[in-house]
């Protein structure tokens, strides 16, 4: 039988629309009797108010609808707050626009309306910009005016007027609906509004307002058997019917055609004769992909087979979490290879059992596939996947999926916290100490973490952060003695199976290249690749950066290719050995070929210094060339699905080693990985940033992580020429505790997080000399309003121009920001142009 879905876009009983809550129900009968108007939220930049609607006759609305309204000459989307049957008696009711139509229903569960409102708060974000970022894209649009050609009204050889009308008339009778965008007019023809007006006085030409497009449901034709027997039907029109029967009497039509190799005709003609009906039914759209045979296929093989004997620290970690029925952040410190993913699943077990949902939130879009393979094998269809990656009309339907209210599962990365689920019994963030799940820009800077927290008070449900090297906000948060409010930590302190951590060997490269060996690769990490191949291992080798090399050179006068729009060197690109040999910049995106000689000084010495990914791939071409490479980067997994087919290529054993860059260290689970290889760690450990060793410290000891997780042991060669440096001594030790004390303790010393709160302002404009005013001005504005706050700056961003935009910050420090300063920060932005832009960054991770 084929599934069927409830189209939100048709007209439904008010009834039936109804949220299921209390509050909703009231609302609803308020709109069905007493509430004559709406208050809604428009998509208008600088709109950032409510208006009032009026409801027309038989419209039923209820908060969360998106609508369609009148806002000035253009019709623009907006949601619904709330309804009301009074109004001020200064407001003119005759002067309130009505609701021009319903574009989607209930698009909010309860409650979820204060949660952005609290975003909005916390993070000084016009509330419609956070509003933007959780709902899926194209249910907000702008309508766009259009121009048609009024036939009626024209006569047979208009002649005798303004030359751009001409050509207007020309454009428009071209074409056979007679109908073009404003926009698009107006690039056609010179002096195209002159020509307008004319058309419009003479009445030959309308002009009108598009509504906005909203997402539509997929709709695919159904074929369903009314007429299971009788005679007068010829022998292909039987066989389609036979089919039909063995099939339960329905099937989508493209399939029945393709099982019975007929045409459309033969179909047609069953209907004709009234034997079947054609439908269109719609088909919810779903990421690509199924789990078998993908990353990991090995353990989700194991896990489809049933659940796994746990450890006795997996056991204990699990029964603590299962008598958790309410609000309690939960830290599972388990170190790499511990278990937590199999403790996950089993917490999520009585969750869905209880007929509640479970979110589960992962740093980067490559592990979505390998985890939504393993809950799949565990959980069936009862998982969803939700991230930026998705298609329009995927992240759409996967929404009202999730405003079902059935028991799921939603996987997905930082924008998947605001999933609209009803009823969220549970909340996992794994790996909780990237620095992903912030968000730097667009507006609202959120962090998934803090966003996951207000959700789980509001839903009364637990929260877990699990990661082997917690953030140290997180680990300075936990308490001695449990409290609904404090972080209980449960710990993971051995591998599953008691395998051992892999050993770390750090090699000095000063040495290296003393005793003559230049290569980028240690004669050790030579020695230990071969072998990869001779005993069919596998390996990763990590490098902090892609590309082929950070900079390019003139030895000859010193000069170094820059970006002309940005302040910071071109990385030198090249595919393969004697390719094309490009430079680009990673910041704005600019790119040019690698010219021949120096620009300042017409010297052929040019030459390329630094590794990235895609040099070290060329490396190994050229000194091991039986080893079979593939590289994983944002230059190879661009693509949509391009981080499901290269993991799977790689678990499918189609290469020996796996190179690339911070990708490698988010949680990837490849058992046949025995080694490691670290190229440069060097490029982590000296960054102007007060996060900088907590970082490096996370991203090798993460990567490192990868080997030995299956049944041989692992090992890990990690090169660097600071091997003095604390954290590449802590790495070695492999002891996050000791590490995250003494980093505390110099945090604290100089007034960073978690020990002081932290907001950053960020000006940009092409104008160096009005973003620097602007932010002089801003600073004045601070000291005089709230000398309390410690203020560090203005000064220019350690990237001063990133795409001709020049970049000034200010950095605020306070033992806390209250809700009247951040309301103050909010009011800065009637103090900056409008060439100069501002961002509020509230607990930035990145000062760069």
């Amino acid at each position: 039988m084929l599934p069927t879905f409830a189209n939100p876009l048709e007209s439904l009983d008010p009834r039936q629309a109804a949220p299921s809550t209390a509050e909703g129900q009231a609302a609803y009968r308020l709109a069905e009797g007493d509430a004559r108007w709406v208050e809604a939220l428009v998509d208008c930049p600088g709109a950032q108010e409510l208006y009032t609607y009026q409801l027309p006759p038989g419209m039923a609305i209820v908060p969360g609808d998106i609508l369609s309204v009148p806002f000035g000459g253009r019709q623009l989307g907006a949601i619904a707050i709330r309804l009301v049957a009074e109004l001020p008696a200064s407001l003119n009711t005759a002067a309130i626009r009505p609701v021009e139509e319903v574009v989607c229903r209930s698009f909010f569960p309860a409650g979820y309306w204060d949660l952005l409102q609290r975003v909005a708060q916390y993070y000084c974000t016009p509330l419609m910009q956070v509003v933007r970022t959780a709902l899926p894209p194209g249910l907000l649009g702008r309508s766009q005016r259009r121009i048609r050609l009024n036939r009626a009204a024209l006569p047979d050889a208009p002649k005798g007027f303004h030359p751009a009308a001409q050509q207007l008339l020309d454009k428009l009778q071209s074409q056979k609906s007679g109908d073009y965008t404003w926009q698009f007019l107006q690039r056609q023809v010179k002096g195209a509004r002159a020509g307008l007006q004319e058309l419009l006085a003479r009445g030959w030409v309308e002009s009108y307002l598009e509504p906005p497009a909203p997402v539509r449901p997929k709709l695919r034709q159904a074929v369903t058997l009314v007429q299971p027997d009788g005679a007068d039907l010829s022998p292909r029109q039987r066989e389609v019917v036979e089919v039909l029967k063995r099939s339960g009497g329905e099937l989508w039509l493209q399939d029945l055609l393709q099982r019975c190799q007929v045409s459309s005709s033969v179909v047609k003609g069953l209907a004709q004769k009234g034997w079947v009906e054609i439908q269109p039914r719609e088909v919810l759209r779903a990421e690509a992909g199924g789990f078998g045979g993908g990353v990991g296929a090995e353990v989700s093989a194991e896990i489809g087979a049933g659940p796994a004997e746990l450890t006795p620290d997996q056991a204990k970690a699990l029964a603590a979490l299962t008598t958790l029925q309410q609000f309690q952040p939960v830290l599972l410190h388990g170190v790499t290879g511990s278990g937590k993913t199999e403790v996950y699943a089993r917490a999520i077990a009585p969750v869905l059992a209880r007929g509640q949902s479970a979110l589960v939130l992962v740093p980067e879009i490559g592990l979505t596939p390998q985890l939504t393979d393993r809950f799949r094998a565990r959980f069936g269809e009862a998982v969803r996947v939700y991230h930026s990656a998705l298609s329009d009309g995927e992240r759409y339907d996967t929404w009202r999926q999730m405003l079902s209210g059935d028991p799921q599962i939603v996987i997905g990365t930082r924008s998947a916290v605001f999933a609209p689920l009803p009823h969220l019994g549970l909340i996992v963030l794994d790996e909780e100490h990237d620095s992903t799940f912030k968000q730097d820009q667009p507006a609202p800077c959120y962090h998934a973490r803090t966003v996951a927290y207000w959700r789980a008070q509001q839903a009364n449900c637990p929260l877990i952060l699990g990661s082997a090297t917690p953030a140290l906000d997180t680990w300075a948060a936990r308490a001695s003695v449990p409290s609904p409010a404090a972080l209980l930590t449960l710990s993971l302190p051995q591998r599953i199976h008691a395998r051992p951590m892999p050993p770390i060997e750090v090699v000095d490269m000063r040495r290296e290249l003393q005793q003559g060996n230049r290569s980028i690769f240690s004669r050790s990490l030579q020695a230990a690749l071969m072998e990869l191949r001779s005993q069919r291992r596998q390996g990763i080798l990590f490098i902090h950066r892609r590309g082929h090399s950070t900079f390019v050179s003139c030895r000859s006068c010193g000069h170094v290719m820059t970006c002309p729009h940005c302040d910071i060197s071109l990385t030198y690109h090249q595919a393969q050995a004697e390719g094309y040999e490009s430079l680009r910049c990673h910041y704005c995106g600019y790119g040019q070929t690698h010219p021949n000689r120096c620009p300042a000084c017409e010297s052929p010495y040019l030459k390329h210094f630094g590794s990235g990914s895609q040099r070290v791939v060329q490396e190994l071409a050229l000194e091991l060339p039986d080893l079979r490479c593939l590289r994983f980067d944002s230059d190879t997994t661009r693509a949509k699905g391009s981080h499901r087919a290269l993991l799977t290529r790689f678990a499918q054993g189609e290469a020996d080693l796996l190179v690339g860059t911070q990708m490698l260290t988010k949680g990837i689970d490849l058992p046949q990985v025995t080694l490691v290889g670290v190229v440069a760690a060097d490029g982590l450990l000296h960054l102007a940033d007060y996060r900088a060793s907590e970082r490096a410290f996370q991203m090798l000891l993460q990567v490192a992580g990868r080997a030995g997780r299956g049944r041989e042991p692992g090992r890990v060669i990690v090169q660097t020429y600071s091997p003095e440096h604390p954290v590449i001594q802590a790495v070695q030790e492999q002891q996050y505790e000791p590490f995250a004390e003494q980093e505390l303790a110099h945090r604290q010393s100089l007034g960073y997080p978690p020990y002081r709160s932290l907001v950053l302002l960020r000006l940009s404009g092409l104008d160096n000399a009005a973003v620097k005013r602007t932010a002089d001005l801003l600073a004045v504005q601070i000291c005089q309003q709230l000398p309390q706050i410690d203020l560090l700056g203005p000064a220019p961003a350690a990237i001063a121009r990133v795409a001709n935009r020049y970049r000034w910050q200010i950095l605020l420090k306070a033992d806390t920001f209250s809700d009247a300063e951040r309301e103050m920060f909010k009011a800065l932005r009637s103090h900056v142009p409008t060439s100069v832009s501002l961002t509020i960054d509230v607990d930035p991770l990145n000062l760069m």
